[in-house]
């Protein structure tokens, strides 16, 4: 009996990396990679679906893969309701509220679209998300921000803090659920999560102003400095947008979001470069520190992981600061297209609850 294949779909803003797995055995990997012209014509992220499918399918054809043989596409999920950790299927629901954009436009939108498009067209396939970032498991006292008309909310790299969450604990010989962990992925956003016997109770909305800043986005900000800035009639609305997500961060700073760029420039003595490598390391570490208090010194581990982790300085920097909380384990880098595939054919197994969402 010939076994089952997979497709994992990851999205991103410039490209779509795609996987096959034949069941847990990677058969290859590819990344399509979209330039601004090619995206110019389209007016919304969703409107590229069918653009980012076809190219999917083109390709799959091209490697001969026995479209017949796949039983799950798993894409990246997007910015749906907010909902708790696992693997859910696509339904209507969920593509309207991906279509709309009901929590705002990201790439990773397309990924249950484009999964639930290709199930559509294969018996017996079907289609799933997992861990989108809006996951939501924040408790009652975290969603507190200091005025009744703003709440906190969870966004933040959910996938990726939960897969390498699961994957130390295994190599400790635990389950994920019984451990309190810190983790943070830094990449081109950065996220630090407090995670509680399987819950990540607390954590910053990566997305758009809270936390860190990162190599692009502006983290926390002085809100009343902010709202001068809001006000002062120099800047629209998308332009202050901007300055949160996209050019904000060592953007701002340095004109670069090239993180190895920065620490060449700090290498050389460029001493606004040094200023802003140490600090975000400070932030960074800052972060961590409050996490462990929300996890009341109770901490098993503190994971590094995202693609600032494969600098090894940067590493040392945050672990001087923050290593006597706990022992410091680094996972760089970010294998969602993996963690995708594994919890698509944990479902097809019966192993895991497939959960609706409603």
């Amino acid at each position: 009996m010939e076994k089952i294949l997979i497709l994992a779909v990851n999205p991103g803003s410039t490209s779509t990396k795609f996987a096959v797995f034949e069941e847990n055995r990677l058969l290859f990997e590819k990344t399509l990679r979209h330039t601004p012209m090619e995206l110019e014509p389209y007016r919304k992220v969703t409107d590229q679906l069918r653009f980012r499918k076809d190219m999917i399918v083109k390709e799959l054809t091209a490697r001969n893969v026995d479209f017949t043989r796949i039983r799950a596409i798993v894409g990246r999920g997007g910015l749906v309701k907010p909902i708790e950790s696992g693997i859910y299927e696509v339904n209507d629901r969920m593509r309207r509220d991906l279509e709309t954009g009901i929590m705002g436009e990201h790439a990773s939108n397309l990924g249950g679209l484009i999964a639930a498009d290709i199930a559509s067209s294969l018996p017996g396939a079907k289609a799933y998300i997992v861990d989108p970032v809006v996951v939501d498991e924040l408790q009652p006292v975290a969603r507190i921000s200091g005025h009744p008309a703003i709440e906190r909310i969870s966004i933040f790299h959910a996938l990726n803090q939960k897969a390498v969450g699961r994957l130390y604990a295994s190599s400790a010989g635990r389950r994920y659920e019984d451990m309190n962990l810190i983790i943070a992925h830094m990449g081109g956003g950065i996220s630090v999560g407090a995670h509680r016997k399987g819950r990540v109770i607390d954590v910053n909305n990566a997305l758009n102003g809270d936390g860190s800043f990162s190599p692009e986005r502006s983290g926390g900000l002085p809100s009343g400095q902010l709202v001068d800035l809001c006000f002062s009639g120099k800047y629209s609305h998308q332009e202050i947008k901007s300055m949160l997500t996209g050019k904000g961060g060592m953007m701002a700073y340095l004109g670069t979001n090239n993180f190895i760029e920065m620490c060449d420039r700090a290498d050389q003595g460029d001493k606004e470069a040094i200023l802003i490598r140490d600090a975000l390391a400070y932030q960074v570490s800052r972060d961590i520190g409050a996490m462990a208090a929300v996890l009341e010194g109770q901490v098993d581990a503190i994971i590094l992981t995202g693609g600032l982790a494969y600098h090894e300085e940067h590493v040392q920097r945050i672990k001087k600061m923050v290593g006597f909380i706990a022992g410091i384990y680094v996972f760089p880098g970010e294998d969602e297209i993996k963690a995708l595939a594994f919890n698509g054919l944990l479902a097809l197994e019966g192993k895991i609850e497939i959960k609706t969402y409603v």
